[in-house]
């Protein structure tokens, strides 16, 4: 392609000048394509931060009308020193006492002190036996007579002997320590030898382990109930003695604590909060998006765009819609409002009142009545915000149109360039034609000129 990069030779013009004007006259519309293309891209910005936020609704939503929540239930224990409590969900409300008279104890068992250095040989070997409580048969450890006390205990470790043991060094000599791996009486044990010098209770080699050896027996924890009601545990935990219930021996106590179960409103109030907020959030966000300040002349990024408007107008009609089968209608009903924005307040007064009727402010929120308009309020959010995030839903269409007109945009605007590139190639093609006609034009003038200078010095 010829080009031309300054004053044309033949013709004087600025022939670069004039291409590059016409050339930025043919762009012109591709300064409105990109301009459309940044604001498509925005509203596609806009929208998925709008969809963030239904699915965080859609989240909160679901934890309120979900059943976990309404059945959860608080234990408490007026002595928490001395005994606590905690209740799985759907416990029925209940008030008992409760007193913790013994904590649950491992047993243990110290052989006598041995005076060997540390280290030393046991002597002889044999079987060490270990016998829990309630079993048939012991665990048999086998002990070589070079063998010392920490072997015998490292064997006793590695086995599945229900025990844990241990070498203790004082100034009388080593000790070997064993202690049941669980507390309570049914986790006790015994310790007997078979010892090769045929003599199992003497205080020679591996009998010196059993005879003369101290022991102190498990414990079960125990409580009284009601003042009258014995319960023991092999652990320090007592679990179901109450239907639902599991209360923790913590100490000794002199005098009983009151125990009380009872649902957590805790737990449905989080769960109202975090709904209100998850409303008002989109609520101020569409606000924002669709909002026109006539003073500053300033429009958001979604201003005038009917879906969502649309959007906002069905997430406030959900909202404004009522419930059957409680005796709560309405929110407002609990002390849940809508200010004059459309942002949702709780009354925490009205509404830890209603819940002195409990199962009515549940109704509210989660009664599935099959009908999507009566049905309970954060059931008909749940199915509301479902049906948005869908994969054929609100969004995944929206999304699919504005990526389509992208798409359009960015072909638009190729087709364009292609079409200034033409134009370009054509407007040089034609001024380098040009310039070179001028060119000849140039140089035949010179050459006539110059014959005719000659010609009249000849006849002159």
């Amino acid at each position: 392609m010829a080009t031309i990069s300054s004053v044309g030779i033949g013709s004087g013009l600025d022939v670069k000048s004039i291409v590059s004007q016409l050339v930025a006259l043919e762009k012109q519309p591709l300064s409105g394509l990109q301009v459309k293309a940044a604001t498509i891209n925005t509203r596609i910005s806009a929208f998925g931060q709008v969809k963030s936020l239904v699915s965080a609704l859609s989240g909160a939503a679901g934890t309120l009308n979900s059943l976990t929540t309404w059945n959860a239930v608080t234990a408490s224990s007026s002595n928490t020193t001395g005994v606590t409590a905690s209740a799985v969900g759907g416990t029925q409300s209940n008030a008992f006492t409760f007193q913790v008279t013994a904590l649950a104890a491992a047993q243990s068992y110290a052989s006598q002190a041995l005076p060997l250095p540390a280290g030393t040989a046991i002597g002889s070997g044999g079987t060490l036996n270990i016998t829990m409580a309630g079993a048939t048969s012991p665990v048999e450890i086998e002990v070589a007579a070079t063998d010392s006390v920490s072997d015998i205990a490292s064997k006793i470790n590695g086995s599945d002997a229900g025990v844990t043991a241990a070498v203790l060094n004082d100034a009388s000599g080593e000790r070997l320590l064993l202690r049941s791996k669980t507390t309570g009486v049914a986790n006790g044990f015994t310790v007997t030898v078979t010892d090769n010098d045929l003599d199992n209770a003497n205080d020679a080699g591996l009998s010196k382990l059993v005879f003369g050896a101290s022991t102190v027996t498990a414990v079960d924890a125990a409580g009284t109930i009601n003042g009258s009601i014995n319960v023991t545990s092999a652990t320090n935990t007592f679990s179901d003695v109450v239907s639902g219930v599991t209360l923790t021996a913590k100490e000794v106590m002199t005098s009983a604590a009151d125990i009380t179960v009872g649902p957590d409103r805790a737990a449905v109030t989080s769960a109202v909060d975090a709904f209100v907020k998850a409303y008002n959030d989109i609520n101020s966000t569409l606000q924002e998006l669709t909002k026109y300040d006539a003073g500053t002349k300033s429009a958001g990024l979604l201003q005038g765009d009917t879906t969502a408007i649309s959007l906002q107008n069905a997430i406030r009609g959900v909202l404004q819609s009522t419930t059957s089968g409680s005796a709560y209608a309405r929110l407002a009903d609990v002390g849940i409002t809508a200010a004059l924005g459309g942002a949702l307040s709780v009354d925490s007064t009205k509404f830890n009142a209603a819940l002195d009727n409990g199962d009515e402010v549940k109704n509210l929120f989660t009664i599935d009545n099959s009908n999507t308009l009566t049905n309970g309020f954060a059931l008909k959010f749940k199915t509301f915000s479902e049906g948005l995030l869908a994969t054929d839903g609100f969004f995944s269409s929206k999304d699919a149109s504005l990526k389509r007109s992208l798409d359009a945009n960015a072909k638009d605007q190729t087709r364009l360039n292609e079409k200034v590139a033409r134009v370009e190639a054509a407007l040089n093609r034609r001024y380098s034609a040009l310039d070179a006609q001028m060119a000849s034009l140039s140089a035949l003038n010179a050459y006539v000129t110059q014959q005719v200078t000659l010609w009249n010095k000849s006849t002159g």
